[in-house]
């Protein structure tokens, strides 16, 4: 039991160095994983705007909002990870990985 106990304190201190980087390919996916319902989103919104003026409002709006998730999002997240303690940050970062695989497979 104290092995499993000092493997998962190793690897949440060693996650803990690396929370910006984590937090940020957290958002990533999530970005990937619900990119297209976000411009379906922007789509259904602009879809009575002329073709000429619809394309780049879409363009603008996209990016605008993904680089806002990145920016934004990634303190919010990595600050919420860092109130985890060192036994339990490596399980609650392996079921959030599970969980985006598990959604990623399903799409």
């Amino acid at each position: 039991m104290d092995l499993v106990l000092d493997l998962l304190a190793t690897v949440s201190r060693w996650s803990r160095g690396h929370l910006s980087e984590i937090s940020l390919a957290l958002i990533g996916c999530v970005l990937v994983l619900f990119g297209a319902d976000f411009k379906g989103w922007v789509e259904q919104r602009l879809g009575s705007i002329a073709g000429a003026l619809r394309v780049p409002l879409m363009a603008l709006l996209c990016l605008i909002g993904s680089g806002a998730a990145l920016i934004y999002a990634t303190p919010w997240i990595e600050r919420g990870l860092s109130q985890f303690n060192n036994y339990s940050l490596a399980p609650v970062l392996l079921v959030v990985l599970v969980l985006i695989g598990v959604v990623a497979d399903r799409r």
